[in-house]
């Protein structure tokens, strides 16, 4: 199993999050998980464990995108490219075995299959602001040394 499918799965069970609240939401993602019968036990664990790891984030990962999408909130956006946006990061900032420009190449790629024609340039100019203000922090926590 592919790094791109376990994303791309988490994505789809990330996605049910926007219809329910967080028990329900335990609920449907063990539901989705059960019936990816093509794939492997230990994938489908990593798949579940990942989207619940971003749902249990998303207060903090949805306040870290409304500071960097000047003119745009999380509350605004539509829920394919708010999914998309959470999923990456979550990875850029908590998953330290996926490297930044790769999580960002992988939600545009996300973007483009599952959002609309404009999706992919917002959710790469909103990741992009996104490493670069942690890119920001981390020379300014450099020169404080």
């Amino acid at each position: 199993m592919t790094r791109r499918q376990v994303r791309e799965h988490t994505f789809k069970a990330l996605f049910q999050k926007e219809f329910c609240d967080h028990e329900e939401y335990r609920e449907r993602c063990e539901l989705y998980v059960g019936e990816l019968e093509e794939l492997p036990e230990d994938g489908k664990r990593e798949i579940k464990e990942r989207a619940l790891l971003v749902e249990s984030h998303l207060e903090e990962l949805d306040e870290k995108l409304d500071v960097v999408a000047e003119g745009w909130k999380t509350r605004r956006m539509g829920k394919v490219e708010l999914t998309v946006l959470r999923l990456a990061a979550y990875e850029i900032l908590f998953d330290e075995q996926v490297p930044a420009k790769v999580a960002i190449n992988e939600a545009v790629e996300l973007a483009k299959i599952y959002g609309g024609e404009d999706s992919p340039g917002f959710i790469n100019a909103i990741l992009g602001k996104l490493v670069k203000g942690l890119d920001e922090v981390d020379e300014t926590d450099r020169k404080c040394l």
